[in-house]
């Protein structure tokens, strides 16, 4: 048996791999048979053959930032003229549109501004609360770190504490990146040390908060690094569930692939084989977190749906809107008619979730969907 066949076959018997393995996984040629292994791991948490997807919408209620993130090209600096907050009245009039269409989780998140006060975000929360049902599943780790720091409280669970009261339902995992301080330093020195973001999630966890962990690859990172990132994730889920937290910690991981267009930052696009494999391997390795979401907004939906071949048990979020990856030219359409389409391609059923993948609909083999709407830009 040769050494990767080993490997793989300890991790399909459900042992643990280490950072030793997940290497020589990554230099690996053997995509398809990794793959293969990804998938029946994924089987072991869901033997169901169903692929769930969210109808969501994405809401960049800001793009003020002072993080200057050399990979992004939706922010304006402070004081940029082209630097806007969307009105209040517009938010709740997004949402509204989200629910019509039988929409149930919204990622409102923008950029980090500093001229809004944590107030703000308490009052806005309150008022979405007040005027609908949606899961607000919303807020990067460094836009908590900047509320800590305007609202003047002393840890990040007070501050989270306050926005769980006002309506905060979970927080996505923005803001990683790679978990390894050389990557974040050439990409968003301003972001802070690895260590601050798995705090934030911690604390999130804490708060009895469920949360998403998500990786971006093609910055240059080695393949060491994106196995040390995995097993940096792994730790901080080992420690929520141990801990028996009030909070399942990590519901989802999720791969985005760097989008070079517009940006300060030069690097090669990731190949689809660079993708799916970074994405059999991490579910090889992440042992303890049982739903992984395809990246069809980076990849495109055919990619999206051989990711469900190799590890991945959920499409995603329909992203009713999306500005931060379309200002770098990335600007992939996926309708709900289509990604009932690719899951049953698939091989699966679809089944809609909400945030905290409890079942909203199964899909018959031809039902399509009253109402529909497309990613808007």
């Amino acid at each position: 048996m040769s050494r990767i066949d080993e490997i793989l076959q300890r991790a399909v018997n459900g042992e643990r791999l280490s950072l030793e393995d997940g290497v020589a996984l990554f230099e690996s040629n053997e995509l398809e048979k990794i793959g293969q292994a990804a998938n029946q791991v994924m089987q072991r948490f869901h033997p169901e053959p169903q692929a769930t997807f969210v109808v969501g919408r994405n809401i960049n209620y800001t793009n003020v930032c002072n993080v200057y993130c050399r990979f992004c090209a939706f922010y304006r600096r402070p004081g940029s003229e082209e630097g806007y907050v969307l009105p209040n009245e517009e938010i709740h009039q997004k949402i509204q549109e989200l629910e019509e269409v039988g929409g149930t989780e919204v990622l409102m998140q923008g950029g980090v501004n500093p001229n809004l006060p944590f107030d703000y975000y308490l009052d806005l929360l309150r008022e979405i609360k007040q005027r609908s049902k949606v899961n607000m599943h919303s807020f990067s780790t460094v836009e908590i770190r900047e509320m800590k720091k305007l609202s003047g409280l002393a840890t990040y669970e007070e501050v989270l504490e306050k926005l769980h009261e006002a309506g905060l339902d979970s927080l996505p995992g923005a803001g990683a990146e790679m978990l390894v301080d050389r990557i974040r330093n050439k990409i968003s020195r301003l972001k802070g040390p690895w260590q601050e973001w798995i705090e934030i999630m911690k604390a999130a966890h804490r708060v009895g908060m469920s949360t998403t962990a998500t990786m971006v690859i093609g910055f240059g990172e080695t393949m060491e690094e994106r196995v040390l990132h995995l097993l940096r994730l792994r730790d901080a889920q080992d420690e929520c569930i141990e801990k028996q937290l009030p909070s399942p910690g990590f519901l989802a991981f999720i791969i985005w692939t760097f989008q070079p267009d517009n940006t300060n930052l030069k690097a090669e696009r990731v190949s689809s084989e660079e993708y799916l494999k970074t994405l059999a391997i991490s579910r090889l390795m992440l042992d303890n977190i049982r739903n992984f979401q395809a990246s069809w907004v980076t990849m495109g939906p055919e990619v999206g749906k051989k990711s469900l071949s190799y590890g991945c048990n959920d499409f995603g979020s329909t992203m009713m809107e999306e500005n931060v990856v379309s200002a770098a030219a990335c600007t992939h359409k996926v309708n709900i008619d289509l990604i009932l389409k690719l899951i049953r391609e698939a091989g699966k059923t679809p089944v809609q979730r909400d945030t905290y993948y409890n079942t909203i609909k199964v899909f018959g083999e031809e039902e399509r969907v009253e109402k529909d709407f497309i990613l808007q830009n």
